[in-house]
């Protein structure tokens, strides 16, 4: 039966660089550790596999490796960097985005890169440890306090939870406007696989331009090659190319696309990534929260990475651009700002009957 979970408090004083087991539960592990860079991490293990978090930066999960592959980002870093800056620790399996702003930033706008949250200095951090609908799981949780006198006063608390028993990881995020006036928002759940040769990608989004927008231009830090602008014409000309990874092509630095996602009955609409022995990894979201979706991929000598679909609130332009389309969530006066997705991998009868699901949906859209 559904209960209130039993929570740990963490405290950096328990993170050395030996690793210590904290807790288990239904057959489930926590453990700490410490990166020789001197970042805590917690593992979270069941029998499929486990998942690496940062409990105390960004609660980002830095690694996860289920049935015995890893789903990761290649990426030229090997651990986490204790660094605020978005690109001088780089290769996360998943990040939260925003909250105060979210995506590149123009020249001119003041944000950094994807926001303030994606390494926040979480100030509490829980183990938590409990049952639900889904049955037995271990997770975590926090507290970030954002203050900035006259300008912004928030509180982030995510959850990340791991059940028993397979490669499905849930994850909510809930935001509390503490300022006595409405605040704007943006979001975006930035889920980094790695790319698998012979891949299909599968999703609810139709295939035509309309619903599937490559973005044209590169941000100005980059200057694209010419291979780089044949790749953007021919995605441009037929957006349904990017659905098999092709090996050998390049991807560099990047390929981004805006994605208008069906729901099912329930509300929830589905991504994956079908790889060659029937297996998958996937995301599933609610647009009715997260109402953009955005692919990102990139496939060079430093980056290997399938942003598969990345939940959001808007497209990831940056501040100024997504402001001037109307795009910003305003939350109210001590209102509360929620999403929940779910991600991971799944084994091949899993990966089928969604793969079915995916189909059904598109049928009765059609």
């Amino acid at each position: 039966m559904p209960s209130d979970p039993v929570t740990v408090a963490l405290r950096p004083e328990y993170f050395t660089s030996a690793h210590s087991l904290l807790a288990s539960h239904a057959g489930m592990t926590a453990t700490t550790f410490r990166y020789r860079s001197g970042v805590a991490g917690l593992r979270i293990a069941n029998a499929a596999g486990h998942i690496d978090l940062l409990p105390f930066q960004g609660q980002q999960i830095w690694d996860a490796a289920f049935f015995g592959r890893r789903l990761t980002m290649g990426s030229m870093f090997d651990e986490p960097i204790a660094t605020q800056d978005y690109l001088a620790t780089y290769g996360a399996f998943f990040i939260h985005c925003g909250v105060t702003a979210m995506g590149n930033p123009s020249p001119q706008d003041t944000h950094p890169l994807h926001g303030e949250l994606p390494n926040a200095i979480y100030q509490e951090a829980l183990l938590l440890i409990g049952e639900d609908e889904q049955g037995a799981f271990m997770g975590l949780t926090g507290t970030y306090r954002h203050r900035i006198a006259f300008a912004h006063n928030y509180v982030a608390q995510p959850v990340i939870k791991l059940a028993a028993k397979g490669g499905g990881i849930r994850a909510a995020l809930n935001i509390r406007n503490l300022k006595s006036s409405p605040m704007e928002l943006m979001y975006l759940a930035h889920v980094n696989f790695r790319p698998v040769d012979n891949a299909v990608l599968i999703d609810t989004v139709p295939d035509d331009p309309r619903n599937m927008r490559v973005r044209a231009t590169l941000p100005g830090n980059f200057i694209p090659s010419e291979q780089h602008r044949k790749l953007l014409d021919e995605m441009l000309a037929d957006p349904r190319r990017h659905r098999t990874i092709r090996p050998g092509l390049a991807i560099d630095p990047e390929l981004v696309l805006s994605l208008d996602c069906r729901a099912d009955e329930a509300g929830w609409a589905h991504s994956l990534q079908l790889l060659p022995d029937g297996s998958a990894d996937f995301v599933s979201h609610r647009p009715r929260e997260l109402d953009h979706g955005v692919r990102w991929m990139s496939r060079g000598g430093d980056q290997d990475a399938l942003g598969l679909m990345l939940p959001a609130t808007a497209d990831p332009n940056g501040y100024i651009a997504e402001k001037a389309k109307g795009k910003l969530r305003i939350v109210p006066p001590q209102g509360e700002f929620r999403c929940e997705l779910e991600f991971g991998a799944l084994e091949k009868a899993e990966a089928g009957r969604l793969k079915r699901q995916i189909e059904m949906i598109n049928r009765g859209a059609a």
